[in-house]
């Protein structure tokens, strides 16, 4: 069965201060842990290129995805004092974008808008 998609993956993506890739690493496993609790996260992970890491995280909709941003918003918080964001991109239905643009705006998200799309149920 497929219903509509209302997904929200956020997409950052973090340059590591020199030095401070394993500090950094040992966040992600915390932001990990605390994300698993989160009924509406579809997927979380990260993946790294040297300095550069990638968390690919997916939502079931826009509130999930700012219930997701309250709830490791202290960890982000050290997680930046030790690197910084150079791209975020945010991949949603228009309706759900809509929903994500003004609590958002501070990060300057480029937003990409679902055009098709399914979800599967099964």
């Amino acid at each position: 069965m497929f219903v509509p998609d209302t997904c929200c993956t956020f997409v950052p993506y973090f340059e590591i201060e020199d030095g401070q890739l394993d500090a950094f690493k040992g966040l992600t496993q915390k932001l990990v842990a605390r994300t698993r609790t989160e009924p509406g996260c579809m997927h979380y992970a990260f993946s790294f290129s040297g300095n550069t890491a990638h968390c690919r995280e997916g939502y079931v909709d826009a509130a999930a995805l700012l219930a997701h941003r309250e709830n490791v918003a202290e960890l982000i918080g050290q997680a930046l004092k030790i690197s910084r964001i150079v791209r975020l991109e945010i991949h949603a239905p228009e309706a759900e974008i809509e929903k994500l643009r003004g609590p958002l705006a501070s990060r300057s998200p480029q937003f990409f808008v679902l055009e098709e799309g399914f979800r599967r149920t099964s």
